[in-house]
């Protein structure tokens, strides 16, 4: 399979600023992973690289596989309150005054992020800064706003989508896919009429049972939508034991009860044939689409079963998120884990933003986390922060 690394040659053909802007964020992120483990007595912004904004959690989708709205959905019994609670554009914009010299890489997302009624003024206030700007969506709202996502130049966005249309709208509602590439194609003739490279487009596909066997389809089709990339997540999975491992590991270590990790015990990982699925992919990654391709993670060959069979087997440790990157949810709740914010480090619209991210909470995980076997909490073995970022264990 194609290293990650090849995302490189695309974005410094697109567009060299752009490029440079991605390339000093993963620098930083580098730099964490290369030096000591930090954590009281050091200033961790300097190598902030990478910020998670949710500035709403509503969603318009009830994809199956969730951890919000899905099956176990965490959002399921109480969005109606919890959406009552995001934050205004001001204070949005006061956070991005605060980040922005050191020009961390800006992920939006949701819920679906374009329910925010202020996501536009948001998005062109941190291009205006100087940010790389990109934003992960369902898709299904891009069509009507392709002409203003354009003018105000996001970098990039990435499109969740699973499968080829029937598949696909099994998982995530009927008409999902056709919405889809509405939005692609008013995107690319937006591009084409104000003679812009970017915003960069992408699709998500998350791997599971319910799709694997439709990924060539989806790759096929995928050489009609002008993208940029595409990348095949193999999916955020766990089980009743890694679950009750984690709850009582997070209650001793940091006095705090769990309740996100439960909406990804699943079981979509179940009955995935690991040898065909590998071969799949390499299929995949044999063929040009007209742009990369890219598995997260990349294993070695013989242990694709392992990923989605032995969910207590690591096949990456030693996460380095809490030292380079941070999620800011729409209520303004600070954390370090993208699917989990449980442990909450702060919130902005009480402290700013360094005293959190240097503060006593967050160097308190961040101890913790480094102090434990593999630098990794029970509950983090297929966490798609960690798959990204995390180093990979000798022959995975």
């Amino acid at each position: 399979m194609k290293k990650n690394i090849s995302v490189v040659p695309m974005l410094v053909k697109k567009n060299l600023r752009l490029a440079g802007r991605m390339a000093y964020a993963f620098y930083k992120i580098g730099r964490a992973r290369l030096f000591p483990k930090h954590d009281f007595g050091f200033n961790h912004m300097k190598n902030l690289g990478l910020v998670y904004f949710k500035p709403t959690g509503a969603c318009n989708l009830r994809c199956v596989m969730c951890g919000q709205y899905g099956d176990k959905g965490v959002m399921n019994d109480c969005a109606a309150e919890e959406n009552k609670k995001t934050l205004p554009l001001e204070t949005w914009k006061k956070f991005v005054d605060e980040i922005a010299p050191h020009k961390p890489v800006i992920y939006v997302w949701g819920g679906e992020p374009f329910l925010y009624k202020d996501l536009f003024p948001l998005c062109k206030y941190m291009v205006e800064k100087g940010l790389f700007v990109s934003l992960n969506t369902n898709g299904t709202m891009m069509e009507k706003h392709a002409e203003q996502i354009v003018r105000d130049k996001w970098s990039g966005i990435f499109v969740s989508l699973d499968a080829f249309r029937d598949v696909n709208d099994a998982m995530r509602g009927k008409g999902a896919y056709d919405k889809v590439i509405a939005g692609f194609r008013a995107l690319n003739r937006e591009k084409e009429k104000q003679k812009a490279k970017y915003p960069i487009l992408g699709i998500v596909t998350v791997v599971t049972n319910k799709n694997y066997m439709d990924l060539v389809n989806l790759a096929e089709a995928s050489r009609e939508y002008s993208l940029d990339l595409h990348i095949f997540n193999l999916g955020t999975y766990t089980n009743d034991s890694i679950v009750a491992a984690q709850k009582r590991f997070m209650k001793e270590k940091l006095d705090t009860d769990i309740d996100c990790l439960e909406a990804y015990n699943t079981g979509y990982n179940s009955g995935i044939d690991g040898q065909k699925l590998h071969d799949i992919l390499m299929g995949i990654h044999k063929v040009n689409y007209g742009h990369p391709m890219i598995t997260v993670p990349v294993l070695n060959p013989d242990k694709t079963h392992t990923y989605y069979a032995e969910l207590e087997t690591p096949v990456r440790n030693r996460c380095i998120v809490p030292w380079c990157q941070v999620n800011v949810n729409y209520n303004g709740d600070v954390h370090f884990c993208a699917d989990y914010p449980d442990y909450i480090l702060g919130n902005i619209t009480q402290q700013s933003f360094r005293e959190i991210y240097n503060g006593e909470r967050a160097n308190q995980f961040r101890k913790t986390l480094n102090e434990c076997d593999g630098g990794l909490f029970p509950g983090c073995l297929r966490c798609y922060q960690n798959m990204l970022f995390g180093k990979k264990i000798k022959g995975y």
